[in-house]
């Protein structure tokens, strides 16, 4: 009991959280060529040892040694070794050896999906005479063997006889080889896994645990089990925490047979996380294809196949923001010619009332001409012309102010064309030199290259920093007090405080396109790349912390940097 306590204390439901794992996991894989040296360095010395033996015995224990080195190495190698075994076994008389070296072959050869080899196999073992643990390794052989056919098999009768016959293994298994043998383990947890009967199936794991080494290769298997327990129990953080543990081990002891790496990738892909997904699944098809096995390469085929479309709707998705940017800037385009047309008639109206206040004031001019003779006449004219002159003083200083706020809106508009055809210029270079990479690497065939270059958003994070920075830079050129005079319409608790370097922030962008006319929200949070909902929260915020009333606070932001009427 108090192993288990300490395991526990050990495990990721501790300290460790998923994310530390993870990074653990992806230090394991970029020091895999370390591992794979260290257990080549392992097998050589056991080659040397082969060949410096003197005696059988001395060449089946090292033979044997080489084996297990491989056996989760390299599957031809670990053949090899196993047919060297019998033979030196058959050479000395050891009956029993021989027939669980053969057991192991067909048990390596069906883990590998080499089904009709592992029944020819079985069927050499000669069973007679050989001592329980050879005889329950034969029953562990072909029960796996069966098993296997079994699960594979589209045939449903034959399925059935499989099936039949991987049970009457089992039995005579369970029958022969020790409680504790990890195997009898493996079987009977998986048993009680398939009838849901977590609890039993959770003790029989714990002491599994309790008797194998923490990051060996049977602990790799062990925590898979425990994976597959927390998974059937809906658990997603305990299932990912093992069997990450899993796949650690795996790695760290230079396992090519990778089960738990593909665990990992399936329930990434369910996650969303494409990228990892991608990297993990990689490293196990490379295992795998240096391990030879066609069961691990039936498993990863899909995988890889559903990682490459989601790839390739990903990029349909960015293409079709691109489209959407590109209609945006159109839209904009065009709504800045409008609003260059709407101005110049304006202007041209103003002129106009100025001839005609010019005539009125000609004709009122000839007409005090003639008035003069008469001093009543003059008197009642004079006073009726300083009247007049007074409301055409009043309207001459509302012409001026409105003629002033007409020049400041043509300065803005005049402004940000200029800036928005410089922009556009300049986003255009970047497409054509961001084209001929592009049809350069495609010419070249680097995919790789390609795919690093496209599956980030950095390049559109840059071009969103460059345009904030440009529309920034104009509109502080346009209103360089803007943000003294918007905190002036605040509370001082409430006052927007920028960083060092920064000119503005998310919040002043949104009143300076409020400034420039764009009220709608849905047309702020396109050109700021947020939600609706984030900018009518962000508009509410600072409409609460106004220092007069909320409900006119915008319209006095409108009036920043004009003179008052």
């Amino acid at each position: 009991m108090a192993l288990l306590v300490a395991l526990a204390a050990t495990l990721p439901a501790g300290a460790q959280n998923l994310d530390s794992l993870y990074h653990c996991l992806d230090e394991a894989i970029a020091a895999t060529p370390q591992y794979v040296a260290e257990k080549e360095k392992r097998i050589d010395t056991l080659k040397q040892q082969m060949l410096k033996a003197t005696d059988n015995e001395a060449r089946y224990r090292t033979a044997r040694s080489l084996y297990q080195e491989y056996m989760p190495f390299i599957n031809d190698s670990a053949i090899v070794y196993l047919q060297t075994c019998i033979a030196l076994s058959e050479q000395m008389g050891r009956a029993s050896d021989a027939a669980e070296c053969r057991s192991l072959l067909a048990l390596q050869c069906s883990n590998t999906g080499m089904f009709d080899e592992a029944q020819a196999i079985l069927q050499q073992v000669n069973t007679a005479n050989i001592d329980s643990m050879a005889l329950g390794r034969y029953y562990e052989a072909a029960r796996h063997v069966y098993g296997e056919l079994a699960y594979y098999s589209r045939v449903p009768g034959q399925r059935e006889l499989y099936t039949e016959k991987a049970e009457q293994f089992k039995q005579l298994m369970y029958a022969t080889l020790p409680p504790d043998n990890n195997a009898v383990l493996c079987l009977r947890e998986q048993d009680l896994l398939n009838s849901n009967d977590l609890k039993a199936s959770m003790a029989i794991n714990d002491h599994w645990l309790s008797i194998v080494e923490k990051g060996s290769h049977p602990y790799a298997l062990t925590a898979l089990y425990r994976y597959l327990e927390y998974k059937a129990m809906g658990d997603s953080v305990k299932m990912m925490q093992w069997v990450l543990e899993s796949a650690l081990a795996d790695v760290r002891n230079a396992v090519m047979n990778q089960g738990s790496m593909w665990e990992i990738c399936n329930q990434l892909m369910v996650q969303g996380d494409i990228d990892r997904a991608s990297r993990y699944i990689g490293f196990a098809s490379d295992c795998a294809g240096r391990f030879g096995s066609r069961v691990r390469n039936w498993q990863i085929q899909p995988l890889l196949m559903s990682i490459d479309k989601a790839y390739r709707d990903q990029n349909e998705r960015a293409k079709n923001q691109l489209r959407l940017l590109l209609g945006a800037i159109s839209v904009l385009a065009l709504s800045v010619v409008a609003s260059l047309f709407y101005v110049n008639r304006q202007r041209k109206k103003l002129a106009s009332a100025r001839d005609e206040l010019h005539v009125k004031n000609d004709q009122l001019s000839d007409a005090n001409t003639r008035l003069s003779d008469t001093n009543t006449q003059l008197s009642q004219l004079n006073l009726q012309l300083s009247q007049l002159n007074t409301q055409l003083t009043d309207k001459n200083g509302q012409l001026s102010k409105l003629n002033q706020r007409i020049a400041e809106a043509g300065r803005v508009k005049e402004e940000y064309v200029g800036r928005f055809m410089r922009l556009c210029s300049i986003y255009i270079d970047k497409m054509d030199q961001f084209r001929k990479r592009v049809n350069k690497m495609v010419k070249n065939r680097d995919y790789e290259e390609l795919y690093n270059m496209t599956r980030t958003q950095e390049f559109k994070d840059k071009e969103l920093e460059e345009l904030y920075e440009s529309f920034d830079a104009a509109f502080l050129h346009l209103f360089p007090d803007f943000v003294e005079q918007f905190n002036a319409l605040l509370m001082p608790e409430e006052r927007v405080t920028l960083q060092k370097g920064e000119r503005m922030n998310t919040s002043l962008r949104i009143f300076a396109l409020i400034r420039l006319g764009i009220e709608d929200s849905s047309k702020i949070a396109e050109f700021l790349h947020y939600s609706v909902n984030t900018i009518y929260n962000y508009r509410a915020r600072i409409k609460n912390g106004a220092l007069a009333d909320r409900e006119h606070f915008e319209d006095n932001v409108k009036r920043i940097g004009l003179p008052p009427i």
